[in-house]
This record gives structure tokens, sequence and C-alpha cells, in this order.
């Protein structure tokens, strides 16, 4: 089942082309775009699809995000090797390959059990082993901060104060914000209450779920 072959090696290398063709300008994202088995995280029937930047759907509501963006928001997080990264939304866990193979230490918080519970026994059958949470990314998790970056996975409608709190100054937070279009947006943490933001443009997240009933 967990099959890699020749040919999706090369259909990886023709995405990682294409998307440096949109833009993307980073060789480490690239490589890991390259390197990382997208087809291993659909659903079979989706396999012949799985190196074309399109979006998925994973179950529990949840989509794999187009290629582009996740090499988008790992670009414009400058991640350097060794960097503490918090993931907000491990849905499939693709983009939390993609991070691991940057050479960062990944703590990943998942709000949908279902997506939690498959993902955290997914990963590590593929090679792949990080710090999984199951909890509310709105929270973040304190008890690890600061990061030195933080990317998040779904659309918001703002941002989290406990996210910006757990940023360490002169970290970069990667967020996608709005309610239907999201403006993907930087935030670089200048000192203990200042920040900058930039904004790139607009993408289409599933939006980020605050935790109000807990207990499932």
């Amino acid at each position: 089942m967990l099959n890699d072959t020749y040919r999706h090696k090369g259909l990886r290398k023709q995405l990682a082309a294409l998307l440096k063709e949109k833009g993307i300008e980073s060789a480490e994202v690239l490589k890991a775009i390259e390197t990382v088995p997208r087809h291993l995280f659909l659903n079979s029937s989706f396999i012949e699809r799985a190196y074309q930047d399109i979006a998925f759907p994973i179950g529990a509501g949840q989509t794999i995000s187009r290629p582009h963006t996740v090499a988008f928001q790992t670009e414009l997080l400058e991640l350097k090797r060794g960097d503490k990264v918090l993931e907000i939304g491990t849905g499939s866990g693709y983009q939390t390959c993609v991070l691991l193979e940057m050479g960062v230490k990944v703590f990943t918080i998942e709000r949908q059990k279902e997506l939690f519970d498959k993902t955290k026994i997914f990963l590590p059958s593929i090679g792949y082993d990080t710090k999984f949470f199951y909890g509310d990314g709105y929270k973040g998790l304190p008890v690890f901060a600061p990061y030195d970056k933080i990317i998040i996975t779904a659309g918001a409608p703002s941002i989290p104060e406990a996210l910006l709190e757990q940023l360490k100054i002169g970290g970069r937070m990667v967020i996608p914000l709005g309610d239907k279009v999201q403006i993907m947006t930087l935030i670089e943490k200048t000192a203990g209450r200042q920040f900058e933001k930039t904004e790139y443009g607009e993408f289409k997240f599933v939006p980020l779920l605050e935790n109000k009933e807990w207990g499932d």
C-alpha cells in the first residue's frame, strides 16, 4: 500500500518545476515538495491526480491544501534548520512532513479527533515522526513556547492572541486571515508587543475551528 515508485518521484519532480514557475524560489522548499510522497496522503481514488496543483478532501470536512499553498506558506516562514515550529491544523499531515523535510522541530495540533487519530499513526508509518497534540489551535501550545515560527493551515477571522504571545521575538507567523476568502498574512514579532504585518494576496482555506464544545 505504501508504494512510492519511480513514476511518483518523476511526477513530484514535475510538480516542483511547476511550483518554481509559479514563483516559489526556495530550493529547500522545492526539494521538500519533491521528497514528500503526496499520493500516500490521499484517498486511492485521487492518487492519479496527487501531483497536480489542486486541493482534495481528506474527511471531517477538511482538505489537503494545494501544493502551491503549502510551498508558499513554508517559504514565507523562512525556516532555518533546528527551528521550533508550531503548526496549527495537522490535517492530513502533508504540510507537517514538508516542514520536517526542512530540518525543523514540529509541534502540531489538530482539533478534529478523527484526523488526529489517523495522522498520528500514519505519519510514523511512512517515516515521519513529530510531536502530535489533540486540542484547540486557538490556544496554541504554551507549555513548549516560545516558537521560532508558527504556521496556521486554516482560515482565521482574526489572529489568536495566544499565538502572538507564543511567538518568539524575531519570529514569523504565517496565517490566512478572513472568513470566506483569506489573505495570506505574515506577522513578524519585532518586540514584546510589537508586530509587523505583510499581506500576500488571496487564498481559500477551510475555517479554523475554535473549541467551544470540548468533549468529543
